[in-house]
């Protein structure tokens, strides 16, 4: 089968560039990021339909900042620039890029916009729309071969083109819901300017990676750590279907799960025709816990752990080369890949430990976004309530304990949990959010229960909507239902006297609390 034509996104720091391919992808146009330090070699080797350049935080006037080889202007390839890739790209081609003299000259937020509809950027739009607008620099002047192609009220170069050389910039952000046209531009710069072909499926996808799976493993065996949530599901029917009984399926019951979710996920798993292994660490992951606060070093030991755990397993078993997770984009990306900045270490990526002895750890779903995985479940023949089941956190409840990890505090959250989401289902409102849950938290405060003062500690209830995980909103549930909710914890949980409900979105916060 013929490689998909691809697009490279250029990574210049900014947190939430992961959007931008997440909204190539949604066009069925297949695309990879990289920094934009990405070598010239390699770049030419990957052989681009188009580059995007994304946004990030620097000014391009600044010493040190982010750039990529000017050499990738010479290519004939089309570039699109966004937001600091804008201003990079004029920059680097001879434009000037200024601070705005003013704080009514910056611009942040839902703006509107006209745009040069000529322009293949904007072809076929209204000629007035509103974008999301993230700037505080400006471009002062154009290169060479530059026009101007749209203009707010405060930003005569909300976008610029060079239709010769096919290169366009753009200071909003397309990738964004708020801006209205976003997935239109970007669709007329993949198939207008750089003529890419909407032919990347979860079915192709599929083909390829059981062919390459095949290919890399051989006759060796892979122990996957098998969580039973959606992704490590989907990537242990991926690699069933490549490898079949070489893989060897182990859920580490570290006893962070939800309530009576360890032998659900057994009774699952144990009925389908893969080599299902259950090993109960509970105590361990305990031990190792103890006296824990810090999130990041709950999830660097839990990581280490797991490891530790699927060694002795594959020693056990015998000789197992390979180790498989179910990582995805989202969890490389928050752990640092690229060029973000680090907001928190997954298990299953920063966490690992730096010796590992596996031959090599395999990770068929690192560079699909969640619905593309769920997606992917299905072309797979997974059930669909196993192919919509929520997002839980390989650290489990330790992430949803604000401080020290003890059993008392683990039951305590079970029970809080397990009232939340029995009365999100009983309401009819459990699709309305994307994921909820009940956790912990360090606080004391006083209360009355009965006749007597009570010092105990307070739950926190969270409910977010989200299209991709990477940015989220706090879902608005009805009054009548936290108040149940809320009765029903305080009352059948021991040690709870308070519950609140978190407001906050993705970002500032994250969808987990720790």
């Amino acid at each position: 089968m013929e490689q998909n034509r691809r697009i490279l996104i250029l990574d210049f720091g900014g947190q939430y560039n992961q959007l931008i391919a997440r909204r190539v992808r949604e066009q069925h146009v297949y695309c990879e990021v990289h920094p934009c330090t990405m070598p010239l070699a390699e770049i030419l080797a990957f052989d681009p339909a188009g580059i995007i350049f994304t946004g990030g935080p620097h000014s391009v006037y600044e010493p040190g900042a982010p750039a990529a080889d000017p050499a990738v202007f010479t290519l004939g390839i089309p570039v699109l620039g966004i937001c600091y890739g804008c201003q990079y790209m004029a920059a680097a081609l001879g434009g000037e890029v200024a601070p705005a003299q003013s704080a009514s000259a910056r611009e942040y937020g839902k703006t509107p916009t006209v745009f040069e509809t000529s322009c293949t950027l904007f072809s076929g739009l209204p000629e007035q729309s509103i974008t999301w607008m993230s700037h505080g620099d400006y471009i002062a002047r154009l290169p060479q071969g530059f026009v101007f192609a749209a203009r707010s009220a405060a930003c005569p170069s909300a976008a610029i083109a060079d239709e010769t050389r096919r290169f366009y910039g753009v200071q909003f952000h397309p990738e964004v819901n708020h801006t209205e046209q976003g997935r239109a531009i970007l669709a007329n710069i993949l198939f207008g300017a750089c003529r890419a072909a909407a032919d990347w499926t979860m079915e192709d996808f599929r083909e390829k990676s059981v062919r390459a799976l095949r290919e890399k493993i051989g006759d060796g065996r892979v122990l996957l750590a098998l969580s039973g949530g959606v992704d490590s599901a989907v990537c242990a029917a991926l690699l069933s279907e490549a490898v079949g009984r070489q893989l060897i399926c182990v859920f580490v019951d570290h006893g962070l799960m939800r309530k009576d979710e360890g032998d659900r996920i057994e009774a699952v798993f144990s009925q389908m025709d893969l080599c299902f292994i259950r090993v109960d660490a509970r105590r361990r992951f305990l031990k190792k816990l103890s006296g824990v606060r810090k999130p990041e070093e709950k999830r660097k030991i839990i990581g280490t752990e797991f490891i530790r755990v699927f060694e002795e397993e594959s020693r056990a078993l015998g000789t197992v080369e390979y180790l498989a997770q179910g990582t995805i984009y989202p969890d490389v990306i928050e752990s640092g890949g690229g060029k973000a900045a680090v907001i928190k270490s997954h298990h299953n990526v920063g966490g690992l430990p730096e010796e590992v002895r596996f031959r090599g750890i395999l990770e068929p779903l690192r560079l699909l976004f969640k619905d593309e995985v769920r997606s992917l479940g299905r072309t797979l023949g997974l059930p669909e309530d196993l192919v919509t089941r929520q997002p839980f956190p390989g650290p489990g409840l330790a992430v949803r304990i604000i401080g020290s990890v003890t059993e008392k505090k683990l039951a305590m959250l079970r029970e809080a949990d397990a009232v939340f989401r029995e009365e999100m289902t009983a309401s009819g409102l459990a699709e309305a959010a994307s994921q909820y849950f009940a956790a912990l938290t360090n606080l004391r405060s006083v209360g009355v229960m009965g006749d007597s003062r009570s010092y105990d500690l307070a739950v926190v209830l969270r409910a977010v909507s989200t299209e991709d995980f990477m940015t989220a909103d706090w879902v608005r549930l009805p009054y009548d239902l936290l108040d149940r909710v809320s009765s029903r914890i305080v009352n059948e949980v021991p040690g709870v006297n308070r519950v609140l409900y978190d407001i906050t979105s993705k970002p500032p916060a994250t969808v987990e609390l720790e």
